[in-house]
């Protein structure tokens, strides 16, 4: 085999290894394998690392797919997350999603896992192939009023009853809410459940949408980058100006010894 391919320049085989399908670099290994040359033998180490790190990455969704079922059982299986519960300004926002067992949606995971780029990405994917998504937020004035505790009860049974869904199971990310019937708590959800990390996901880009509009209603307080956390900046900016409508009063007392409204 080592004398058909060494006619091939190496560096034409190892452009070939590098730029291989997932499908294809098994079959190339075993025609390349016996191939003495540095070059070749770097690429398809490289190509073969590849290969086992995308075998890695479905088995790892899979099993989120897996987990789904196991905790969703056989009837309508909604997953919920929230979002911006530490956030000193803006919304508290909770997601909840149904998932079809088919098609798999490869690459998720904890919305904090991910780049802005795929979470986006991930986020239109969701949209096309879930069966029911819903959305609620809890405004700050709201959080200041009724405190986080019931703030998240009210945004988790806003989120499951947005789906237009009747959930036989509501598995949710973190520690037991008593929010919705069925629900069962999952912690490091997000990362483990297909359900949960596709909410996970929506949630976190619509809520980073909304802070990325806030940051031109509302300039000088670094929302686009903070995404409404206690950023340095952020920190100063409250120091220096004051409170906007959309920030949490409640949780900026730190922050201003007086909390004067922007």
């Amino acid at each position: 085999m080592a004398n058909m391919t060494s006619s091939r320049p190496a560096s034409q085989i190892a452009a070939e290894l590098k730029s291989a399908q997932i499908e294809e670099i098994e079959n190339l290994a075993l025609r390349y394998r016996e191939d003495p040359r540095v070059q070749v033998q770097k690429a398809l180490a490289s190509a073969l690392r590849r290969l086992e790190k995308t075998r890695a990455e479905q088995q790892r969704v899979e099993q989120m797919y897996r987990t789904m079922t196991e905790l969703g059982g056989t009837g309508v299986v909604v997953g919920v997350d929230e979002v911006g519960r530490g956030s000193v300004a803006g919304p508290l926002t909770v997601c909840a999603v149904q998932l079809p067992a088919e098609p798999i949606i490869w690459g998720l995971n904890d919305s904090k896992q991910l780049t802005p780029a795929r979470r986006e990405a991930l986020a239109a994917r969701i949209a096309e192939v879930a069966l029911a998504i819903g959305i609620y937020h809890v405004p700050p004035e709201d959080i200041d009023r009724d405190g986080m505790a019931k703030s998240l009860r009210v945004a988790v049974a806003g989120a499951v009853a947005d789906t237009g869904v009747a959930p036989d199971r509501v598995l949710m990310d973190g520690n037991p809410l008593g929010a919705v019937p069925g629900e069962v708590d999952v912690v490091h959800g997000d990362a483990t459940v297909a359900c949960i990390a596709a909410a996970s996901i929506v949630a976190k880009v619509t809520r980073d949408e909304m802070m990325i509009e806030y940051d031109t209603e509302y300039p000088g307080y670094h929302l686009a980058q903070s995404k409404g956390y206690a950023s340095a900046e952020h920190i100063a900016a409250i120091r220096e100006h004051g409170l906007t409508p959309i920030h949490r009063v409640s949780f900026c007392g730190n922050f201003l010894e007086t909390a004067r409204l922007f």
